[in-house]
């Protein structure tokens, strides 16, 4: 049953007034206006239809929904920004643009019914991969067709996991936690060296659990970890669980501290300051550096003697002109640390090789660092 809170879209179909529960992950607001739509509706109308604001419930056969979603993001690409120039210019028209592409394409919608079946001709079953993501059915409830193919996605790699090379294992991610397919920072943590005592470690944001688990893996025998997300909490624990290692890894939170001091505390904070526009973005931008300033802050307090903490963060901001190394070491000193040495690594994702992505001379210079800091 809905709250008096719950948004609800309202829709006439065949002179008839309809409602369901509206939900969006990229907290899109509920359309006002919306049109049922079928096969015999094109692209270029879809496109310009979506364009003024009207949404589109799809009413035909799911295979055309899903190519009429590509051809619709075809012409909205047909005006790329263009790379060069200022980079913090760039990075903004390139967020500016992804975010006009994404709620464009979020306009498609389609109606889950009250156990999550998605009732249109040729359509997958859809229902666990929705129940992963959403919870327990709530009664009948749109979202956007881009948004449902992120769910399918994200369960696919939920069921099969994700090759964690520095683990020697498969990590499973949740819908909405950052999925660690950037092995960087894995191998980053891998291979550092550990402090002299190493009794206890606390993995401040730990998303999936990967890094506590290398951790643990690593010979630590008394690892904590926290963060503030319930997906990222129940993932976490799912993974701990998994791989065996639930007697020397706690989950808890929602908290970025946990009580108490450790001989090392890790953090692998979102790598550029901005505001998400989604949850799965929660992992990639931090809105002015909270969580950053937030572990650099809380860090001396929660050092055992002698105790190290690793902050894991991208130069990415610095080539964007978002952040500035000397901003980043003021805080470091203002916190009351020093750095003891750092470990780098470049990065080997793809969009790094690629010279269409208008990022790409920030993204090919970029240099993944594990700070090594202590109390001064």
């Amino acid at each position: 049953m809905s709250s008096p809170t719950t948004p609800i879209l309202h829709w006439t179909e065949n002179h008839l007034p309809h409602h369901a529960r509206w939900h969006s992950e990229s907290r899109i607001p509920v359309p006002r206006r919306v049109i049922a739509a079928d096969d015999r509706l094109t692209a270029a109308t879809a496109h310009r239809l979506a364009c003024e604001g009207t949404a589109l419930l799809w009413r035909g056969d799911y295979p055309n929904a899903r190519q009429l979603l590509t051809a619709m993001g075809r012409r909205v690409d047909r005006k790329p920004v263009p790379a060069g120039g200022d980079p913090a210019q760039t990075f903004h028209l390139h967020r500016r643009a992804r975010g006009h592409r994404a709620r464009t394409l979020s306009r498609l919608l389609v109606l889950l019914d009250e156990d999550h079946t998605l009732d249109l001709r040729r359509a997958p079953d859809v229902r666990r991969a929705c129940a992963a993501a959403y919870g327990p059915s709530g009664g009948p409830m749109a979202v956007a067709l881009s948004e449902l193919l992120g769910v399918i996605g994200a369960f696919e790699w939920r069921r099969k996991g994700v090759p964690v090379p520095a683990l020697g294992a498969r990590i499973h991610p949740h819908y909405g936690v950052f999925a660690p397919v950037r092995g960087e920072y894995a191998d980053l943590v891998a291979r550092a060296p550990l402090p002299a005592r190493h009794q206890t470690a606390f993995d401040l944001g730990t998303g999936t659990g990967v890094l506590a688990a290398i951790l643990a893996r690593r010979g630590v025998p008394q690892v904590v970890a926290t963060d503030a997300g319930p997906r990222a909490l129940a993932c976490a624990r799912e993974n701990v669980q998994r791989l065996g290692l639930a007697g020397r890894i706690e989950v808890c939170g929602p908290v970025l501290f946990p009580e108490g001091r450790a001989d090392l505390v890790v953090c692998n904070p979102p790598w550029l300051p901005g505001r998400p526009a989604s949850a799965v973005e929660e992992g990639v931008y931090d809105p002015g550096g909270a969580m950053l300033h937030g572990f650099l802050d809380g860090l001396a307090a929660h050092l055992a003697p002698g105790g190290e903490g690793w902050l894991i963060l991208s130069d990415l901001a610095e080539h964007l002109g978002l952040r500035s190394r000397e901003q980043l070491m003021d805080a470091v000193r203002a916190a009351g640390l020093r750095v003891l040495g750092r470990l780098e690594t470049r990065p080997r994702h793809p969009r790094a090789m690629d010279p269409a992505d208008p990022l790409h001379r920030a993204r090919a210079a970029e240099i993944t660092s594990l700070w090594r800091l202590t109390a001064v």
